[in-house]
């Protein structure tokens, strides 16, 4: 059966190639409803179906954007993702998401695999470690956005959050509780988001004299952190208060303090840095500092929305306020 063109539909519509065109990019700005309903009829009628390489040829434009996610595990990186999809199905611009766990070689291969299909733009939460990739991409003005994460002096635009303040916020609401032996636990310290984390933890003791002891200071792969908090809680003087950096971090301890019968809120303080959908649901409530990642994924789409269509965009970093949601366990 021959397959049915855009000529044959304005045929059947008695209406130009062009108007048939302007229907399918969807612009009706000059259509009148009863053209509409002609074309979408001679549409169903024919079983047409748009041809979008040769589309995305003409337009040289392929219709689909990457997104490049840390590590997909992590509830941040899911609502960010949905947000960006959200926001791009609006404009009939499909996304795909690939998951680099950490891994500076693998984003590296997604990088360059999504660029040979000619995605019309990246948002990447980058590792940090591909330097010379990024310096590539912004000398070429390729339209990118930087997620969650700073690296370097690469001049595009990036999300982030305010890292620093919010845990600086976190310790300072245990100091005013009474606590001494606060201690915090990582994954390694090597992506922005951590580093600043920690920068506040260190920031309000140092504000209170309170010593930093490096025994109460964990960054360790994600494997190994029981390993240390059994270690750290074994000391002649184990914390009274943890901030908790992510969530991965959180189901660790959180795993941890149920084998030793540590009681949160009770025997142990607690704060954890991330979204968490069902903190409120734990025994106790759970504190958490959570991100504002819809608005942050949909701030990115936007401005690699822009860059596709070559507006102008400054190559700024653009900082979300998190919002720490008290409970009872940080008491």
């Amino acid at each position: 059966m021959k397959k049915s063109t855009m000529a044959d539909v304005a045929k059947e519509a008695g209406v130009s190639k062009s108007t048939v065109s302007q229907f399918l990019n969807k612009r009706y700005e000059y259509m009148g409803t009863e053209t509409k309903k002609k074309i979408e009829l001679a549409i169903e009628k024919l079983d047409y179906q748009p041809n979008y390489l040769a589309r995305s040829l003409k337009q040289k434009r392929t219709s689909m954007i990457g997104i490049i996610v840390a590590n997909i595990v992590h509830r941040f990186s899911t609502e960010v993702s949905r947000s960006i999809e959200d926001y791009f199905h609006v404009h009939d611009i499909h996304a795909i998401v690939c998951n680099a766990d950490d891994d500076p070689v693998k984003e590296k291969n997604y990088i360059e695999m999504l660029r040979a299909k000619q995605v019309d733009g990246l948002i990447i939460f980058p590792t940090g470690q591909n330097a010379d990739l990024y310096k590539t991409m912004e000398k070429e003005s390729y339209p990118v956005v930087f997620m969650d994460r700073s690296a370097g002096e690469i001049n595009v635009p990036a999300i982030v959050t305010d890292n620093k303040k919010s845990s600086y916020e976190a310790i300072r609401h245990f100091i005013q509780s009474g606590h001494l032996k606060i201690a915090t636990a990582f994954q390694p310290l090597t992506i922005s988001p951590r580093i600043e984390r920690l920068a506040g933890y260190k920031q309000a003791l140092l504000e209170a004299d309170i010593a930093i002891k490096d025994e109460y200071i964990i960054n360790a792969p994600v494997q190994e952190l029981k390993k240390h908090l059994s270690l750290m809680f074994d000391l002649p003087e184990p914390p009274t208060a943890l901030f908790a950096g992510n969530d991965l971090v959180f189901l660790e301890v959180l795993e941890f303090l149920q084998e030793r019968r540590i009681k949160i809120g009770k025997d142990l303080s607690l704060i954890v840095f991330d979204n968490i959908p069902f903190a409120h649901l734990a025994d106790p409530p759970v504190t958490t500092i959570a991100q504002p990642a819809y608005e942050m994924g949909k701030k990115a789409a936007e401005i690699l929305y822009k860059q596709i269509n070559k507006e102008d965009v400054d190559s700024e970093t653009v900082i979300f306020p998190s919002n720490i949601i008290w409970r009872e366990s940080s008491k």
